[in-house]
């Protein structure tokens, strides 16, 4: 009996050996995995059709750049052939590219690092690059002709991506471009947001930004602009929030209700955003569903109040927040100007000049604000304690989007980059 329970010991010492083996060969692997993949930011050059890849802190270094648009050939021969497909691509270009096509709106990262997924508004499509040949994966074209702002999910799972002339919002499988669902929207959906949980998905329908009807008595020719919010398992609506009654409570019934970029608090209670022709933002309420406070930021002396000059209506476009919640950063575009603003005070630090910059995101490290200056083709990064400007960098042509996400560690460009 003392053998047998020998060797029962020695067999029990055995598999925990084993066990904790594993254990430690699986920690290894998944440290391994994670060590495997490099931070960065992808910055979207959308008139060059390319993306620069930078550091996503520090000196915020270019490291590469990819070609969003390899197969160009393929689908301009296509656009050519088909005349509605031609009539929507000039539209495009003369209307809200501003005289150029329009290569790339938005892009993500694959949680592997193997991949970036890339909104077309030209083409009217999502598709996949692989980041180690610059070839197309995938490819889904959109309902309608044109796409336009994306979101992805916590989990990096799923990408949500705005088809505007069709008010359709279409989620994606990040891996293999299968359609998983889709809703409906107001008139041009354009921002997406997932909340932190996955659970829903905020889209913010613009209405039509490419009219000259941009006097405030005309507001209501712009179309059906409203935030929807859906389930994001089922992708069925689970509210509607209107921004006109409450901008007229408070008194603004001369402000257009067209929520633009937007930006969540850290614990999703207050929503800060951005409205057509505004030269500031809101704070918004989500438990009491009323606007709380407003915030008008200064004008530049040389930027005109006439609304038609305003591109694609956005007097600034570009929200983000530092992520212990206590900053903003705005995108002054027609100002010519990006600040830092005190959560809690509302207070603007220094107006760190800036060439019609167009979107504002947060560094990998949490330090910085980065905006995208579209009219000098170069990122800028501002920290976020003091509101000064650290460093600015060159990129393509027409920066707009700015997303964090992952390359494979030791990454270069492709040769198609």
């Amino acid at each position: 009996m003392p053998a047998i329970r020998t060797r029962h010991l020695c067999s029990v010492a055995a598999a925990l050996a084993l066990t904790v083996s594993a254990s430690a060969s699986a920690a290894t692997a998944a440290d391994s995995s994670t060590a495997a993949l490099r931070e960065v930011l992808f910055v979207g050059n959308n008139w060059d059709g390319t993306a620069d890849v930078i550091k996503s802190s520090g000196d915020f270094a270019k490291i590469g750049r990819i070609d969003v648009v390899p197969d160009k050939d393929q689908r301009m021969a296509e656009i050519n052939a088909n005349p509605i497909k031609w009539i929507y691509f000039m539209a495009i270009r003369n209307s809200v590219g501003e005289g150029h096509d329009q290569f790339v709106d938005d892009m993500y990262s694959t949680p592997d690092g193997k991949s970036v997924v890339v909104s077309r508004p030209s083409f009217a499509d999502v598709v996949s690059l692989d980041l180690a040949t610059g070839q197309v994966n995938w490819r889904f074209p959109v309902s309608g002709y044109r796409a336009d702002h994306m979101a992805v999910s916590p989990d990096g799972k799923r990408v949500a991506v705005s088809a505007s002339t069709s008010n359709t919002v279409h989620v994606l499988d990040i891996e293999n471009g299968r359609e998983l669902g889709k809703f409906g929207t107001g008139d041009k959906p354009h921002e997406n947001i997932f909340t932190q949980d996955g659970k829903y998905i905020y889209n913010m329908a613009i209405g039509d930004v490419n009219t000259q009807t941009d006097a405030p008595w005309l507001d209501w020719t712009k179309g059906d602009r409203r935030i929807t919010v859906v389930d994001a398992n089922t992708y069925q609506q689970v509210k509607v929030i209107d921004m006109r009654p409450k901008l007229d409570a408070i008194g603004l019934t001369d402000h257009s209700d067209a929520v633009r970029p937007a930006v969540f608090s850290p614990d999703e209670s207050k929503l800060y955003f951005q409205v057509s022709f505004f030269n500031g933002f809101f704070e918004y309420d989500l438990a009491t569903d009323r606007i709380t406070r407003t915030k008008t930021l200064p004008k530049n002396p040389t930027t005109s109040d006439d609304r038609t000059t305003f591109v694609n209506d956005s007097r600034h476009h570009g929200i983000s927040m530092s992520p212990d919640g206590s900053k903003l950063c705005v995108a002054g575009t027609m100002d010519d100007y990006a600040t830092v603003v005190n959560r809690t005070t509302l207070q603007e630090g220094p107006l760190v000049t800036a060439s019609k910059p167009y979107w504002a995101t947060v560094s990998g490290d949490g330090k910085s604000c980065v905006v995208s200056e579209s009219g000098t083709d170069q990122v800028t990064a501002i920290d976020f304690a003091t509101g000064q400007k650290q460093v600015s960098v060159p990129v393509g042509d027409h920066p707009q989007r700015v997303r964090l996400g992952h390359v494979q560690s030791g990454w270069t460009s492709p040769s198609a980059g």
